[in-house]
């Protein structure tokens, strides 16, 4: 039905009688009453589509737990690697002795945590490259995680030359900060989201 239909037969139904008494005409102008038409449309289909069933294998789940308890390790490897390498930044040779055993160890340390948490992540992103549930959370973990690996690598490339020239101590310093920062923000994505 148009909506000029609409109009006409709102307007024959106001004007025609529906009794047979007559009625006053009023004085003024006449204003009929005016139906609007809404458009037909199709009913929405409300039905949500059901989701693929997605089967993870029992080394999946292993692997998870390996990679949660060594992400809790990631923070104390952390904070060693920033306040003996704030030591030996600010002190060059004359920093303490446990500064300059303990940044080489906490750094070896989150070199093999973020070598053993780069397998067995990359591992379980793969088989669980089908479920879309948490896709986009564990997605951008990982594109962070891979940020800060990169990140740490560098550190570590320059970290010989970091001993003897001072602006390239601060670039030390700087990217093993923001890999540091970039893989704590991707440890909470994963920690809040769960």
């Amino acid at each position: 039905m148009s909506f000029l239909t609409v109009i006409a037969s709102a307007s024959l139904l106001a004007a025609t009688a529906s009794d047979s008494i007559p009625r006053p005409v009023p004085s003024g102008p006449f204003v009929a009453p005016v139906a609007l038409a809404v458009p037909f449309r199709a009913p929405v289909d409300t039905t949500k589509r059901a989701r693929k069933a997605v089967t993870y294998s029992d080394g999946y789940y292993k692997r998870v737990a390996i990679h949660k308890a060594l992400s809790w390790a990631m923070l104390p490897l952390f904070a060693a690697s920033y306040v003996s390498g704030d030591q030996l930044l600010d002190k060059g040779d004359d920093a303490p002795d446990w500064a300059q055993t303990m940044h080489p160890i906490a750094a070896t340390g989150s070199a093999v945590l973020f070598g053993a948490n780069a397998v067995t992540g990359t591992w379980n992103l793969w088989e669980g490259r089908k479920d879309p549930n948490g896709r986009k959370r564990r997605l951008l973990h990982s594109a962070l995680f891979i940020a800060a690996s990169g990140g740490f690598a560098y550190a570590g490339s320059i970290a010989d030359q970091a001993e003897e020239n001072g602006a390239i101590r601060e670039r030390h310093r700087n990217v093993a900060i923001a890999s540091m920062s970039a893989s704590t923000a991707s440890w909470l994505i994963m920690l809040i989201g769960n």
